[in-house]
C-alpha cells in the first residue's frame, strides 16, 4: 500500500496562498497603533521589532497575516519580515499559552536545579519544550541565561522574574496559574498574560496600578562588577575553611585532629552567595506555605 505525497506531509513545491488580511475593524486599530510606533525612528524599518510585539499582542503569536501587515505598513516584503521574526525566540510562530514558562537551564541554574524544574514540569503538565497545555494556560519552555545567576535556579514567567526555584515550588507556580490564583513575582512589575505582554513590549505604557512603580534588581553578586567600576570598594567576605579553622592557622593538625565545623543558621556554605525565600518558603504566598519534601 503506497501513500500520497500529502498524506506523508511532503512538498510539491506549490507556492503559499497570501496570508488573509486582518477584518477592516482590527487594521484600522492596528495602523493608529502602528503609526505610532513608526513615528519614534528616524527610518521605519526600525520599528519591525516592536510592531511584530505589536502583532502579536493581537492573536498571542505572530501570525502569517500579522508579518503580512508588518510588511504592508513599512513597506518590506513579506520574506523581509519574516527572517526577522524567525530569528528571535520572543517571537511565537505558533498559538501559544497564557503564560509563557520558561525555564532556565543555562550552566548555573542548571547545576542548581534548573534541569530537574524543567523535566519535572514537562511530566507534570504532559507539554514538551515549546509545547502549550491544553487548557492553553501554560506554554513550557527552556531558555537561555536570565543574567540573573546568584539567584538561580530562575523561571520566568511573561518575562518576570521567580527566583531561586525549587521543584515543589515551581509547580505550584503552574497550578496557581492554571487556576487563576494571584501570582505575584520575585521582583518586577505584577504579571499580566503574554498578549498584555507583548504589547508593553511594543512601547505601549503599562496603565495598571502600581505596575510602573514595581522594580527589581539584579543581585549583590552580579552588582559588585559595576561597584568596581565606579571606583567603590567591595565589602570584604572571609570564607572560613569547611573545617572551622581560620585561613591564616598553620596546618599542622592532622584533619582528624580538626573540631568537626559546625555552621551556624546564617552560614552558608554553598556557592549561592545569596539565599532568598522561595515561593515555598514564603508563609506570605497566596497558596500558604508549601512543606518541604518528604512532608
Amino acid at each position: 500500500m503506497t501513500t500520497s505525497s500529502s498524506e506523508r506531509g511532503v512538498s510539491l513545491g506549490m507556492p503559499e496562498l497570501p496570508a488573509p488580511a486582518y477584518p477592516d475593524d482590527v487594521r484600522t486599530r492596528l495602523e493608529a497603533d502602528a503609526r505610532e510606533i513608526i513615528a519614534r525612528y528616524p527610518d521605519s524599518r526600525s520599528a519591525l521589532l516592536p510592531l511584530l510585539h505589536l502583532v502579536q499582542s493581537e492573536e498571542g503569536h505572530v501570525t502569517r497575516t500579522g508579518m503580512r501587515f508588518c510588511a504592508d505598513v513599512l513597506g518590506l516584503t513579506t520574506a523581509e519580515v519574516t527572517a526577522v521574526a524567525t530569528f528571535y525566540t520572543m517571537y511565537r510562530r505558533r498559538p501559544s499559552g497564557d503564560y509563557q514558562v520558561g525555564v532556565c537551564t543555562n550552566t548555573l541554574c542548571a547545576v542548581m536545579g534548573g534541569d530537574a524544574i524543567f523535566e519535572s514540569l514537562q511530566e507534570y503538565l504532559g507539554v514538551g519544550n515549546g509545547e502549550t497545555t491544553d487548557d492553553g494556560k501554560i506554554t513550557l519552555e527552556h531558555i537561555e541565561c536570565n543574567a540573573a545567576c546568584d539567584f538561580a535556579p530562575v523561571v520566568m514567567v511573561n518575562w518576570e522574574f521567580f527566583d531561586n526555584q525549587t521543584v515543589r515550588s515551581a509547580k505550584r507556580l503552574v497550578d496557581d496559574l492554571r487556576t487563576g490564583r494571584p501570582v505575584s513575582p520575585t521582583r518586577g512589575a505584577p504579571l499580566c498574560t503574554f498578549k498584555e505582554t507583548a504589547r508593553i513590549l511594543a512601547g505601549f505604557p503599562d496603565g495598571r496600578d502600581g505596575a510602573v512603580e514595581a522594580s527589581g534588581s539584579a543581585g549583590p553578586a552580579s552588582l559588585v562588577g559595576l561597584r568596581l567600576a565606579r571606583g567603590e570598594t567591595a565589602p570584604a567576605r572571609v570564607v572560613h575553611p569547611r573545617d572551622g579553622r581560620p585561613h591564616d592557622e598553620p596546618q599542622d593538625r592532622a584533619p582528624s585532629d580538626a573540631t568537626p565545623h559546625e555552621p551556624s543558621p546564617a552560614e552558608h556554605l554553598s556557592s549561592h552567595d545569596a539565599p532568598q525565600d522561595t515561593s515555598a518558603s514564603d508563609p506570605a504566598h497566596p497558596a500558604g506555605p508549601a512543606a518541604e519534601e518528604g512532608e
